[in-house]
């Protein structure tokens, strides 16, 4: 699976920006996409994940102001940034969690695009 990030920027507070994830190759193993964010010296934390059905799950400090979505035919997840904070300033990552099954049991991975910087200015 690979997994191409786009929509980064600089933007000011109060501001919107859209980040939008392509997957593309072996994506029918795909169970759930996300979006994480790392900041320097801090570890990689989770803003949202979505799954085949459109379930959603949020960060707190995201919930409300930030909106993950899907679209299915693309391949694609959209992170929709509204009321942009200074502290959401990060690289953010788009994940794909895949789910393989085989006679023997099941395996997991998770694959990680490069990451897109995201500067919120105050």
């Amino acid at each position: 699976v690979q997994l191409e990030e786009t929509g980064g920027g600089l933007v000011q507070a109060g501001g919107s920006l859209r980040l939008s994830c392509a997957a593309s190759g072996r994506t029918d193993n795909i169970v759930a996409m996300g979006w994480y964010r790392q900041v320097p010296g801090k570890e990689r934390q989770l803003v949202a994940i979505i799954n085949g059905r459109s379930d959603t799950r949020y960060a707190d400090s995201v919930r409300g102001r930030l909106t993950i979505s899907r679209d299915n035919d693309k391949n694609t997840i959209y992170l929709q940034m509204s009321s942009l904070k200074p502290e959401d300033t990060a690289v953010y990552y788009c994940n794909a969690h895949v789910l393989v099954r085989t006679i023997e049991g099941s395996s997991e991975f998770d694959y990680w695009g490069r990451g897109t910087q995201v500067t919120v200015s105050s």
